[in-house]
């Protein structure tokens, strides 16, 4: 039978998942295998009979392996960020605040080590910041189960992956973003959590000053993740002889800086200030880089001398590290969240030995007043 122009299949990628040839998969499911072939190159549509053969051969359901094209939802939704006018995207998909919001998975949003699988594709541009999704299945339960986070802390992906192992059906989205953009999405409506750790030294306090002034009235929660230590990476064996910032003048070390907003850059720009260094005294001020592995592979390529990161990151990276203070990371939820129940899900595990161990194993953390909240604002 020919295939029906609206029918799709992935009868290819669950065969070779298993590990069966087209021949293998023709002898169990007792058919031809230029059958199999026709059927996943799109040109021959399988009866009734050979569909449950070979869904049976397979061990998964008829619905796993085929489907309408036309079956699947489309909706509208809010997009994250700025795109090309009338560009096709793949997207991430999340409901937060009662809206659909699609995150353009382009460039370096794209990826965290792997390649980030799509929840959907935009089809057309409905206003200067909606979009129609075209989503690639139809399972909506796994969207609506979706926190997202927006923070710079590479343990929120060990809190994410260690919830969702103990949650099976909660699936936590970690965008990255520095504290203070992280901030700003929260207030947008583009995420659930905002994690951040800045310090304010007129008041002493962290995270709660900037929280009231971007919030402006909004309620929130902060509730701590823990406290890192945050200091200078250096190449293995501190070569130049780094102790203090003062040293990356006197040294004529070359620094990688991190973005204006981020934590890490407010930290250097305080002990700077601190010690009445001049920002240009120090050589590579103005070279910015975003993340805090991409301060670290600086580091070790050779490409600067040092970089503002925590200790944590210069473990995983075999550098060196000089401590210059200890930051409080917070989380930040609005309070119109705190009740729906994947937030719910999300922060009981903060209190699981699961991710305490993943926290503790890393090294740089401390971990004692995890799960507290310290504001309300």
């Amino acid at each position: 039978m020919k295939q029906d122009s609206d029918l799709r299949n992935n009868l290819k990628s669950i065969r070779t998942r298993l590990g069966m040839s087209q021949q293998d998969l023709a002898n169990i499911a007792n058919v031809t295998r230029q059958t199999i072939s026709g059927v996943e190159s799109g040109l021959y549509a399988p009866s009734v009979a050979i569909t449950l053969r070979l869904a049976k051969a397979l061990g998964c359901q008829v619905e796993d392996l085929f489907w309408l094209e036309r079956d699947l939802p489309e909706i509208e939704a809010v997009l994250a960020k700025p795109v090309p006018n009338g560009q096709q995207l793949r997207v991430s998909m999340a409901r937060v605040g009662g809206q659909w919001i699609a995150y353009p998975l382009i460039g370096k949003d794209a990826f965290r080590q792997d390649m980030i699988p799509a929840d959907g594709e935009s089809t057309s541009l409905t206003g200067t910041n909606k979009v129609r999704v075209r989503l690639l299945d139809d399972n909506l339960d796994t969207l609506h189960n979706t926190v997202v986070i927006a923070g710079c802390a590479p343990v929120i992906s060990l809190w994410a992956r260690a919830t969702e192992r103990w949650h099976p059906q909660l699936r936590v989205q970690y965008n990255f973003a520095n504290s203070m953009a992280a901030l700003h999405s929260l207030c947008r409506g583009e995420a659930h959590i905002a994690g951040m750790h800045l310090y304010d030294p007129e008041t002493g306090e962290y995270n709660t000053p900037f929280v009231r002034d971007v919030l402006a009235g909004r309620e929130a929660v902060l509730i701590t993740l823990g406290v890192w230590e945050e200091g200078l990476l250096l190449k293995s064996g501190n070569p130049m002889g780094i102790r203090t910032v003062n040293d990356l003048v006197a040294l004529g070390a070359t620094i990688v800086n991190r973005e204006i907003g981020s934590g890490s850059r407010m930290l250097l720009e305080q002990t700077l200030q601190k010690e009445q260094i001049p920002f240009d005294a120090v050589q590579g001020f103005d070279n910015v880089l975003k993340n805090h592995q991409d301060v670290a592979q600086a580091v070790v390529r050779g490409v600067a001398d040092a970089g503002m990161s925590t200790a944590s990151v210069a473990t995983a990276f075999g550098l060196g590290f000089i401590p210059l203070h200890q930051s409080r990371y917070d989380l930040v939820i609005l309070k119109e969240y705190l009740e729906e129940a994947p937030v719910q899900q999300l922060l009981s595990t903060l209190g699981h030995r699961m991710v305490h161990s993943q926290f503790e194993i890393l090294g740089g953390y401390d971990i004692s007043k995890i799960g507290e909240v310290v504001a309300t604002v």
